[in-house]
């Protein structure tokens, strides 16, 4: 087993990642009754897609031997409705590192191959930009 989902009561939920320990809180956002104090479960398959791009790029920086130590991704998501669902994912990614033409291109294919892009649904935009 990967994880432990809990329904805690007033739409929401904890997640427990059990190989860590580590757990997360979701909430319904306030435009589908919920309180919006804790990422949405769409939040977080939108944020996933950067972490995953994050991560992949990561491991390719350190195959060229280097570094993108906080380089950031900023997230956007759009829902759409009937049925309510995610329409849209924006990513930007802010690079604080200079790299060359072969580097970019490298970084930029890692992160449009990571495995989060290949499982979400091909409806589903996705808008991704990198800021060097």
């Amino acid at each position: 087993m990967t994880s432990k989902v809990t329904y805690k009561g007033n739409l929401r939920t904890s997640c427990e990642h059990l190989q860590s320990g580590n757990v997360f809180i979701t909430d319904a956002p306030v435009d589908n009754q919920g309180n919006g104090e804790a990422f949405s479960p769409t939040d977080t398959v939108a944020t996933a897609l950067a972490s995953c791009m994050l991560t992949i790029m990561g491991i390719k920086a350190r195959d060229l031997g280097i570094d993108i130590e906080n380089t950031f991704a900023q997230v956007t998501k759009h829902m759409a409705a009937d049925p309510r669902r995610i329409s849209k994912i924006e990513v930007e990614f802010f690079f604080n590192q200079s790299f060359d033409k072969k580097q970019k291109t490298i970084l930029e294919n890692a992160a449009r191959t990571c495995p989060v892009i290949y499982s979400l649904h091909p409806d589903i935009e996705k808008v991704i930009a990198f800021n060097y």
